[in-house]
């Protein structure tokens, strides 16, 4: 009796869903697409309707073999792609390299792999969806317009082998290049803070330790505060230090936070940087690990999580009931809402019809399967399960406390207003399971409980603290946030920020520094030239407005067609005034005076894939090279010569002298060019605003070690 012949994408796909499906069930994987447009030409006929030309890449032949004998054998032929237009892409693919002609064929879908779930998928499946197709099909061929456009275009005005451009990873980078110049021409701003250390005044004063708390300046006679420089700072202190302190008014509420959604694909990769330190790329390669199924002890293969590209939030309601179960029998009913949660998509475009990252069964708890998982797949199993979990149970309650304290001189008029604020949970909800990680450019104030205290009681005054600050460049982007910039803007799709993200840095256009990303020398040049002949198309707003007619061909209400003849006449014309236009770049190789001591010869500077380089002018018959030395225009303060900026085997950025091995002196904070005022040693940054010596131990007001005001 013949068998039914179930496609998947993957062996482990395969595997797990062996397991739910009967012996009349072959399953067989396809290692992935079956299908593309040609690696060595276009392969799109532009003059005929942008007809793409699809063929079968030489490694995948033996497979497409393989599944032919297998479909001669079936009787029915089941496609269980994943659920998303690539997949549906890669199901269509199918039919048409196999010739599957005289067989009854059927997609299935499903979002995880469980036995339910693959029994629903399998008693109702339908046909191939050619708008889902259409829409893949139509992105395909927009980027290989664009790449194959662009990238040669690059390399013939560059010189440089390796260079490419694409429709979204050049805006990408536009992204990224934009912030460093944002950086570079920033011009700090000085600016003062003023706290007051306060305490409960008490008659006898020798009586216990008193509650200390602090209280910052907000108002001079009714006006929001700017003190520009030290010399305001110092008149107001003046002021300050025989003034009277007196509470104005105590405001208290209760204020309730509610927990984040489950995951979607940008947040889901997003916390994985913040909390786990995953690139977006790593984050995607485990998940698909915990979506198609591991051996899980006596359960066999199972499928821990449902699909992993999403911009849903939607939760099934029978994983709601279950998340709902699970906490009341293991944290209480208290924290379980009266009512289950439902969220809805904030991203443009996003198909709600699909479901959020969920565990595809609460009851398997992260410690409970971790003997059967690596390192990496616990870590990111328990960070999806807490999700899930956090999201159905009840809201933290805050009780927030505002102080507002008046200050007052009796020898003029004058009235401060200084401000205390503080928290204290009365109920944790859902905090006691899982917390939401913070960029580090906006993390939350610490606030803190404040004494108890009525309207119209005096204060002691222990300290006035004040602070210099500097403003602040914005922060260049991490993975996380310039996923969740690009998510914002509308650029890309779930199954498209990972290869984003790691295109550039591949290409050599952007580097990854203590978690940031650094756009290197020729990821300047690219953008300057893309940006410079093609500002309609390496565009934000352009780029978002073509995934809208994207999204509008997969809901068939666009023609694929003529979406891309409306984007190529355009282009095609920028095409050719750039190739007349560009303005040709060369990487010249630049002299440094040095020998090089392997071969006689010069040593010059070259741009390589990670930036500049020192390497042999007698390259390749000499492959001598070392990283670039920049000059930071600060001498040494041990043997006088140049202090110049290197990298650690790890990326990370210090100061050393251009010297070494001879002379080993180096820092990891930036040495500055003025000497220090006490005993002309050298200054550095040092932490957030200030700078300090590292001969004397001298630092400017705002660092730990700067002393006070004290009053009394």
């Amino acid at each position: 009796m013949a068998k039914k012949l179930v496609i998947v994408e993957s062996p482990a796909k395969a595997r797990t869903i062996g397991r739910f499906l009967g012996s009349e069930y072959t399953v067989r994987a396809s290692i992935g697409h079956i299908r593309d447009l040609p690696s060595n030409r276009l392969g799109v006929d532009i003059d005929n309707g942008f007809t793409p030309h699809y063929v079968v890449p030489e490694k995948k032949k033996q497979v497409v073999q393989e599944l032919k004998g297998y479909v001669r054998e079936a009787s029915d032929v089941y496609l269980a792609t994943d659920p998303d237009r690539e997949g549906e892409a890669i199901s269509w693919h199918l039919v048409n390299a196999l010739r599957i002609q005289d067989k009854a064929i059927h997609r299935v879908e499903f979002h995880e792999i469980t036995a339910e779930a693959i029994t629903a998928a399998f008693a109702y499946p339908r046909e191939i969806n050619m708008q889902l197709v259409d829409a893949q099909q139509a992105r395909r061929i927009l980027d290989r317009l664009v790449g194959y456009k662009l990238s040669p275009l690059l390399r013939r005005k560059v010189m440089k082998k390796g260079l490419s451009a694409g429709r979204v990873q050049s805006v990408a980078l536009r992204l990224i290049v934009e912030r460093e110049r944002e950086i570079e021409s920033f011009v700090p701003q000085e600016y003062w803070s003023i706290e007051a250390e306060l305490a409960k005044r008490r008659e006898d004063k020798r009586r216990g330790k008193r509650e200390r708390f602090k209280a910052s300046l907000q108002q001079i006679d009714g006006h929001k505060i700017e003190i520009k420089n030290e010399a305001e700072a110092k008149a107001i202190l003046s002021d300050l230090e025989g003034a009277s302190y007196i509470v104005a008014e105590v405001r208290k509420k209760d204020v309730q936070r509610n927990p984040a959604p489950p995951f979607t694909t940008s947040t889901m990769q997003q916390e994985a940087s913040r909390k786990l330190g995953f690139t977006a790329k790593k984050t995607m390669a485990v998940a698909q690990q915990l979506y198609e199924g591991l051996p899980i002890g006596a359960e066999g293969n199972v499928g821990l999580i449902t699909y992993m590209r999403t911009d849903s939030t939607n939760i099934a309601p029978s994983a709601i009931a279950e998340a709902r179960s699970y906490i009341t029998e293991h944290f209480g009913q208290n924290y379980v809402p009266s009512k289950p949660r439902f969220f809805r998509g904030k991203v443009k475009g996003a198909q709600e019809a699909h479901e959020g990252i969920r565990p595809t069964s609460i009851a398997r708890s992260p410690e409970a399967i971790k003997p059967y998982l690596s390192s990496d797949q616990y870590k990111l199993y328990r960070l999806i399960w807490q999700r899930m979990v956090a999201s159905q149970m009840a809201a933290a309650v805050m009780e927030s406390t505002s102080i507002d304290i008046q200050a007052s001189n009796g020898s003029h008029d004058r009235r401060y207003l200084f401000r205390a604020t503080g928290s204290v949970v009365k109920f944790p909800g859902f905090t006691v399971l899982y917390m939401e990680a913070r960029d580090e450019d906006k993390a939350e104030n610490e606030q803190k409980a404040l004494p108890p205290l009525a309207k119209g009681e005096l204060l002691d005054l222990l300290a006035l603290l004040p602070e210099q600050h500097f403003t602040q460049p914005p922060p260049r982007y991490t993975e996380a946030t310039l996923v969740k910039a690009l998510e914002e803007y509308g650029i890309g799709r779930p199954s498209t920020y990972a290869p984003i993200l790691s295109t550039i840095q591949e290409r050599g256009y952007v580097e990854r520094i203590d978690k940031r990303l650094n756009p290197t020398s020729i990821g300047f040049i690219v953008n300057d030239l893309l940006v410079g002949h093609f500002p309609e198309i390496i565009n934000v707003s352009f780029t978002a407005q073509m995934e809208a007619q994207l999204d509008e061909i997969a809901q068939g209400a666009r023609q694929w067609v003529h979406m891309i003849r409306q984007f190529y006449t355009p282009f095609e014309a920028l095409l050719q005034r750039a190739e007349q236009r560009m303005e040709r770049v060369e990487l010249m190789a630049e002299p440094t005076g040095e020998i090089c001591e392997k071969c006689g010869g010069s040593m010059v500077i070259k741009y390589g894939r990670f930036g500049k380089f020192i390497g042999c002018a007698n390259y390749p018959r000499c492959r001598n090279a070392k990283p670039l030395a920049v000059k930071i225009g600060v001498k040494c303060p041990e043997c006088g010569a140049d202090l110049v900026e290197k990298k650690t085997r790890r990326k990370r950025t210090f100061y050393g002298c251009s010297r070494y091995p001879q002379c080993s002196f180096g820092a990891w904070n930036k040495p500055l060019p003025d000497p220090c005022p006490q005993c002309g040693g050298l200054l550095t940054l040092a932490g957030k605003d200030g700078i300090r010596c590292l001969k004397c131990g001298y630092v400017t007001a705002g660092l730990p070690e700067a002393e006070p005001i004290v009053v009394g």
